[in-house]
């Protein structure tokens, strides 16, 4: 059996990477979203075969695809875009921080989970969660309450927002906009923008790495909140390479061919992204969550998305 994982593990990566070499009907049904639901479907038959490998990979695979992304991305017209989305990302995490706190206490939840879990919702999903959760000092039933509420939410995110942003006939640029407030992890607001188009990929990106540059003051915040100056705050530098890639590909004149197949890499990296992070789904995590934290995550998430699609509507 262990064997047999591993060998479906292998065939699988090869799978969502190069599709068309398996089965020439593929190549446009591996996206992200089919990707995750593909690893998803592997971790509940198997256990995975390497989870060290799958967790460390996603993280660091997650960020160079982000960067590679960039270097399909200009300056000046993402900027100009995006501005409105900035706006309604101050304000998003803000309000998404006081009620989750707000909520957490009127359903008498552990502090530091309705925390978490208020930063996951407002900020970047589980990176967020990862960065504040060791200035917050939270222990292992803590973090995996936090970091599961959120898959969960964060997987049906990607399967379900696509589908919303057509039946509404909304536009790639109120698209992006709205994946990038309304979704929780980066993995799955660029999965969900790149399903949507290019324009939607694009400006889902920029204004979901600016939101996750408010790691930073969140994690000193909960520093003063919580009393502890000792701890390390861990910072998502990652988004200043995405932003040098961005600065690279529009003023430094490079050759459309390099710059396309940096593009097309980062696509492929996304993707088995996805998988890793759906093969590395733990039962005994998702089953230890309890109805409490769901409870909460799944009303900041309805908060944050349906106020957040109305704005976006009616003002973009």
């Amino acid at each position: 059996m262990i064997k047999t994982g591993k060998f479906i593990y292998i065939a699988l990566i090869i799978l969502v990477l190069f599709p068309y070499n398996l089965i020439p009907q593929l190549p446009n049904i591996i996206t992200p979203a089919v990707a995750l639901l593909i690893g998803i479907v592997y971790a509940i038959i198997f256990k995975c075969p390497y989870p060290k490998f799958n967790k460390k990979t996603s993280k660091y695979l997650l960020q160079a695809s982000v960067v590679g992304l960039g270097f399909g991305m200009n300056v000046n017209e993402s900027l100009r875009s995006g501005a409105e989305g900035m706006m309604f990302t101050i304000i998003s995490v803000v309000g998404v921080m006081t009620m989750g706190v707000l909520i957490g206490y009127w359903l008498h939840l552990n502090r530091k989970t309705s925390y978490l879990i208020a930063s996951g919702t407002a900020i970047c999903g589980g990176s967020a969660i990862a960065a504040v959760g060791p200035v917050l000092k939270a222990n292992d039933q803590e973090m995996a309450v936090s970091l599961g509420v959120i898959f969960i939410l964060n997987a049906i995110a990607l399967f379900i927002f696509p589908p919303i942003g057509h039946f509404f006939d909304m536009t790639q640029e109120q698209f992006g906009t709205w994946a990038a407030i309304a979704i929780h992890d980066t993995s799955s607001v660029v999965g969900a923008g790149e399903a949507y188009g290019p324009q939607a990929l694009q400006l889902a990106t920029l204004i979901k790495l600016t939101r996750a540059l408010w790691i930073i003051p969140l994690a000193l915040v909960t520093m003063l909140i919580f009393r502890d100056k000792s701890s390390k705050i861990s910072i998502p530098w990652f988004i200043f390479l995405f932003i040098i890639a961005m600065v690279l590909n529009t003023y430094c004149n490079l050759p459309s061919e390099l710059t396309q197949a940096l593009v097309w890499i980062a696509k492929k990296g996304l993707v088995l992204t996805l998988f890793l992070i759906g093969a590395s789904l733990s039962i005994t995590a998702i089953k230890s969550v309890g109805i409490k934290p769901l409870l909460l995550a799944i009303l900041l998430w309805l908060i944050i998305g349906i106020s957040s699609f109305i704005v976006v509507i009616n003002t973009i």
